[in-house]
Parts: structure tokens; C-alpha cells; sequence
């Protein structure tokens, strides 16, 4: 009885022993397998991986292969946004179904077309928009970034360590874009070809004359310090020109917006007077054209009006 009493003892002490050691490991393969993701992450090597599974697998794969899951993927890296073209297609799908539903419940059959039309501009439109921010930024991070790179070519540092060291020193997003750059340097990029992306992926007539700037003074060979040193100073002015321009067509932009809004609130105020006036009058063909006609100046509307604000600096 004493020698099982020990055998177990001594079996449930063994089983602790490995178990422990089974966490252990288990805990240091998570955390090397974490910090490789880190360091590929870093180098660009696996590009927007965050660590959060990724739904939608199997269609993100098939997307990828089309035209149109390549243009989401390029508008995708431009806005900086951690989601796949996969995600972002079932995502915008969703939405439109679900625009069309409440379309056609609120105002009537009509206008759940409409609606879906609607959520497919909103979405694309979303897109611009957020790539149209993170280019707002980038820009006003530019006069750093010169200041970065004509003191480090001062300090006798080749171009391509220069934009590694402003790649680490800059934060979102010019840090990240900078990276991406480094790293196409690394692998045999050459500087034309790296930077001419990053122009690509961020157009704006800033960024065009930092990157001319610097392909042409990589190509002739000469000193860059004083072209940097005088581009700081014209950026340093173009970015508070832009802000103040933005400040004064702030006013301009919302109003562009208003209006149809007003007019949308108009025909819910009308249904809500008139109960049944909507399915009425889009029931013949005539308030049919009547409303598609509406909606059609409405978007010129708003077109004329941000044509007629937008100012070139």
C-alpha cells in the first residue's frame, strides 16, 4: 500500500513537472512566433499583418485574382487601412443590402436601387476619403522629412540610409510609406522606381517636388543640402497656406452637403404629412423620371460646388 501510495505521488509530480514544461514551451514558441511577426512586420516582409485573424478568407483570395480586387487592394494601401480587399467587398455588399432594405421601407420599392447605388459611391467614396487624410497628413509631415534628409546627406549619409533613418524617426504615415520605400531599396530597388510608387500611391505636387528633387540629384550626383534646405522652407509655407485655404471653404464644403440633405428631410416631411405620397408618385413612370431628375441635379449641385471651391495651392 506504501509503494503505491508512492508510485502515485510520484507519478502525479512527474505529470506536474511536464506540464509545466509544456507551458513553458508553449509560451516561448507564442512569443518567438510573435516577435519573427514583429520583425516581419517591420521590414515590410509581411505587410499590414496585426495579429487579428482575417475573415473572409477564401473570398479575399478569388477577389485578388480579378481587376477589381486589385484596384481595392491599391486604394486599400493607399488609404492605410488595416483590411483586406476580401473584408472590404463583403463589407460594402453588406451595406448596400442593408441601405436597399431601409430604403424600401422608409420611402418605397423605388428607391432601393437607388439606395444600393448610393452605398457602392459611399464606399468607393470612403475610400477617398480616407486616402485623401492620410495624403493631408503626409503632406504636412514633408518639411520634417526634408529637414531629416538634408540634415543626414549634410552629415555625409548616402540617399537610401537617409530615407531608412527618416523611415524610423517619422511617424504614421510618412514613417510607414518611408519604409515601404527602404525596404524596395533593400531588396534592389532602385530610387526612381521606390519613390516614383510612393508618388503614385500619395499623389500631391508637394511630394512630386520632394521626390523630383531627389531622383534628380541621385541621377547628376551633386549636393542636395541646399535644394532640401530651400524646399523646407517653400513647404513650411505651403502647408499653412493650405490651412488656411481649408479654414476659409469649410463653410462652402458643408453646404455642398446640406442641401440635398435638406431635400431628402423635404420628401420625408411630405410622406410623413401625406402618408402614401412617395408610393404614389413613384408608382408612374412620370414621378419616376421626376425624382431620378431631382436626384441627378442634386449631384450636379454638389459637383458645381466643390469645382467652384476647390483652389489649387
Amino acid at each position: 500500500m506504501t509503494n503505491l501510495a508512492l508510485l502515485t505521488i510520484g507519478a502525479t509530480l512527474l505529470f506536474c513537472v511536464l506540464g509545466v514544461m509544456g507551458v513553458h514551451a508553449w509560451s516561448s514558441g507564442r512569443a518567438q512566433r510573435q516577435a519573427l511577426v514583429d520583425r516581419l512586420s517591420q521590414t515590410g516582409q509581411l505587410e499590414g499583418f496585426t495579429g487579428r485573424r482575417r475573415r473572409f478568407r477564401r473570398i479575399d483570395q478569388r477577389l485578388r485574382r480579378t481587376d477589381l480586387g486589385k484596384r481595392i487592394e491599391f486604394r486599400l494601401a493607399a488609404t492605410g487601412l488595416d483590411i483586406t480587399p476580401g473584408e472590404f467587398f463583403v463589407y460594402m455588399v453588406a451595406g448596400i443590402v442593408g441601405l436597399w432594405l431601409i430604403a424600401q421601407s422608409v420611402f418605397s420599392a423605388f428607391f432601393g436601387p437607388i439606395a444600393g447605388l448610393l452605398g457602392i459611391w459611399a464606399a468607393f467614396g470612403f475610400l477617398n476619403w480616407q486616402r485623401n487624410k492620410r495624403i493631408e497628413k503626409f503632406i504636412n509631415q514633408l518639411p520634417e522629412l526634408s529637414r531629416i534628409l538634408a540634415n543626414a546627406t549634410q552629415a555625409g549619409l548616402a540617399l537610401r540610409t537617409a530615407l531608412s533613418m527618416a523611415a524610423e524617426e517619422l511617424e504614421v504615415p510618412a514613417g510607414e510609406e518611408l519604409g515601404r520605400v527602404a525596404d524596395k531599396l533593400a531588396v534592389g530597388h532602385s530610387i526612381d522606381d521606390a519613390l516614383g510608387e510612393l508618388a503614385q500611391r500619395l499623389p500631391s505636387r508637394e511630394l512630386v517636388v520632394l521626390v523630383t528633387t531627389l531622383v534628380l540629384s541621385n541621377r547628376a550626383g551633386g549636393t542636395v543640402v541646399g535644394s532640401l534646405r530651400n524646399l523646407t522652407e517653400t513647404l513650411e509655407e505651403r502647408k499653412e497656406t493650405r490651412r488656411e485655404v481649408r479654414t476659409q471653404l469649410s463653410q462652402v464644403n458643408m453646404t455642398a452637403y446640406a442641401v440635398p440633405a435638406m431635400g431628402l428631410g423635404a420628401l420625408l416631411l411630405l410622406d410623413r404629412v401625406m402618408p402614401g405620397a412617395i408610393d404614389r408618385m413613384t408608382a408612374s413612370f412620370i414621378g419616376q423620371a421626376a425624382v431620378v431628375a431631382a436626384l441627378v441635379l442634386y449631384g450636379v449641385g454638389v459637383f458645381v460646388i466643390r469645382r467652384l471651391s476647390k483652389i489649387d495651392v
